[in-house]
């Protein structure tokens, strides 16, 4: 535990953010096998943060400055391929943006799929992202957060993560005894994989969660714009069109199945950017954040 605390620390002091709370997400990590902590956290060339090897998750607690009622909140998952957790420009920097327009944010360290380290590795991200939604509604009173505003955030497979999240909800696969909603009150998808399909999935992000030789069920579970229904959450979506890791027609097949079933969205669409460009496409002037604020505005979330 002591190295991952320290991991931790060093991760935020990295990224000039500090978190007020770092909380781990369980006292006893669900779906798990023991085995000695290898969690490893390095600052690239490009200043990208990245941990790898995580099997202790935690959630990452920044609240904004004094406020007079309860704040609408949102668990950021930073992607990575299931393989790594690109944790600053796709985490801890956007929560300190949210904190700036009064919203309360959570940074997800969820655990990254590891035969080694879990009984069914399919399920662990998706255990971690249901239990970051119940902790923060069953905590709202405590951290200021309106319990009917919580949202889940994600980019890259983070947004594969968050869309399941939003998509699998009425099934539990975490402890819940409590009878708390897993459903997010609205989503936030940049470049996501959304898709398995063998046309558009982001085949090593499926690989780390399923494996080589998934089933066609298994892929079908999870290609989430098969999974979209009427009460999935409200959706805003930011992709590039010439991203070459993953392709522009997951967002557009994920806006496509929320259309078809009634619910609220709003794509956004560069020509340039590739993939991973974080908060800031250096290819547009426009800034994606501004849009999100607005669409925020429009449904009362801000």
């Amino acid at each position: 535990m002591k190295s991952v605390l320290l991991t931790t620390i060093i991760y935020c002091m990295s990224t000039s953010l500090i978190a007020q709370q770092v909380l781990p997400l369980y006292q006893h990590v669900p779906n798990s096998i023991p085995v000695a902590n290898r969690e490893h956290i390095d600052t690239a060339k490009d200043g990208i943060v990245r941990i790898s090897k995580v099997t202790e998750p935690q959630l990452l607690v920044f609240l904004p400055m004094q406020h007079r009622k309860p704040v609408s909140a949102v668990v950021i998952c930073p992607g990575g391929g299931y393989g790594i957790l690109a944790a600053s420009h796709e985490g801890t920097d956007v929560a300190k943006v949210f904190n700036e327009w009064g919203i309360a944010a959570f940074v997800l360290k969820y655990r990254l799929p590891d035969d080694s380290s879990m009984l069914d590795k399919e399920i662990g991200p998706l255990q971690d992202a249901q239990r970051a939604i119940q902790m923060v509604r069953e905590n709202a009173r405590e951290w200021g957060v309106n319990p009917a505003a919580i949202g889940i955030m994600g980019f890259s497979a983070g947004g594969h993560l968050a869309s399941t999240a939003g998509t699998h909800f009425n099934k539990a696969v975490i402890d819940n005894p409590k009878g708390t909603s897993l459903r997010p009150d609205f989503m936030v998808l940049l470049y996501p994989v959304i898709s398995f399909t063998d046309s558009l999935t982001h085949m090593g992000s499926r690989n780390n969660l399923l494996g080589k030789t998934p089933s066609p069920e298994k892929i079908k579970l999870y290609s989430n714009e098969q999974q979209v229904g009427p009460t999935t959450p409200p959706t805003f979506l930011v992709h590039a069109k010439d991203d070459g890791a993953v392709k522009v027609g997951n967002s557009l097949g994920f806006y496509e199945a929320l259309q078809k079933n009634g619910v609220p969205a709003e794509i956004h669409l560069y020509e340039k950017g590739g993939h991973g460009f974080g908060m800031i496409n250096k290819t547009s002037d426009v800034r994606w954040m501004d849009w999100l604020k607005q669409w925020m505005v429009g449904r009362k979330l801000l």
